[in-house]
Parts: C-alpha cells; sequence; structure tokens
C-alpha cells in the first residue's frame, strides 16, 4: 500500500514549483535575466540591484539548484581575489496556466 504525501511535501519536491517561486520573486528575477548576454559577479549583482550581499548567494544558490544559472568562468580581482561570474542558462522564461498544474517553457541560453 503507497504511503499519500501531503500536499505541503509534495511541493516540496516539485521542480516547476520551485521554478515558479524563483521566477515570482523580484530579487531572483532580476538576478536571472540580467545575466543572461554578459555574466556577473555576485558582487556587481548586489551593487547594481542594491540588494545585500548574503541575500545575493542565498538567491543564486537557489538558481544553481534548479540549473537555471552556471559559473560561467573566475576572475581574479587585483587583490588577488578570486570570484565566480554567474551566467544564465535560460534566455527566456514561458507560464502557462490552463489547467491546474502551470506549464514551463524554458528557451536555452
Amino acid at each position: 500500500m503507497k504511503k499519500k504525501v501531503p500536499l505541503s511535501q509534495l511541493k516540496k519536491y516539485d521542480i516547476n514549483q520551485k521554478i515558479l517561486e524563483a521566477l515570482a520573486d523580484v530579487q531572483s528575477r532580476s538576478i536571472l535575466f540580467s545575466i543572461v548576454k554578459e555574466g556577473m559577479t555576485a558582487l556587481e549583482l548586489s551593487e547594481k540591484y542594491r540588494i545585500p550581499l548574503s541575500s545575493v548567494y542565498k538567491k543564486i544558490a537557489d538558481l544553481e539548484e534548479l540549473t537555471l544559472v552556471k559559473v560561467d568562468k573566475w576572475v581574479l580581482s587585483e587583490s588577488g581575489k578570486k570570484f565566480k561570474v554567474y551566467k544564465s542558462r535560460i534566455s527566456r522564461a514561458e507560464i502557462s496556466i490552463k489547467k491546474p498544474e502551470p506549464t514551463i517553457t524554458l528557451s536555452p541560453n
């Protein structure tokens, strides 16, 4: 006999739900679509959008987990510190809500 999973737990593991939540978040969406053409470091994103650096790192980690963002390259600062340059893996997202479950179409970058 299969054990029923509560709806709250089902949403926790639903990738579409997680992508919808990321796209609904203004900061995540701003980060994601600002690095489509050219990558940026977390510090550059923080300064550009006036988002605390710790929040930028959290949003990027969430987007990386969903494979929406990748590390494009590493750069070396004048002081010798290494920084990741992040780039979006998608150039467009379309959400259609015609059924009870939304469909998401992601266009690769």
